[in-house]
């Protein structure tokens, strides 16, 4: 790598971990999102900082091409993102469906309390 382009990737790292501190501070990312966002953003700096790293990883885990498993590692954390992300979305349709329940049910009981009123 030269130097130009080192130099830009690890500005570009540093600005991805920065967006990740400045969406944590405005509160635009839960907290229970943010450590593992700044995890990722530690690592890539890391990576990009210390480019010979990932290749001696790669090596003791016997990786022929240092890209490939960044790439392993990187769709199975996406893999993990999307599960949990479900998960989340069928707890929060349940959640939902729960609420409009107990909504409808407290609209009778106020259109019951309405009609026992006027009779």
């Amino acid at each position: 790598m030269t130097d130009n382009n080192y130099v830009i990737a690890l500005i570009g790292s540093v600005l991805i971990l920065a967006g990740i501190v400045e969406l944590l501070r405005r509160r635009q990312l839960k907290e229970k999102y943010a450590v593992l966002w700044l995890l990722v953003g530690l690592v890539l700096v890391v990576f990009t900082a210390f480019p010979a790293l990932l290749t001696r990883i790669a090596s003791a885990l016997g990786v022929a091409v240092p890209t490939n498993l960044l790439f392993f590692v990187a769709i199975l954390f996406l893999v993990g993102v999307v599960l949990h992300l479900s998960w989340e979305a069928s707890r929060l349709e349940n959640e939902t469906r729960r609420l409009a329940e107990d909504v409808a049910i407290l609209r009778l009981d106020l259109a019951e309390l309405k009609r026992e009123k006027t009779d």
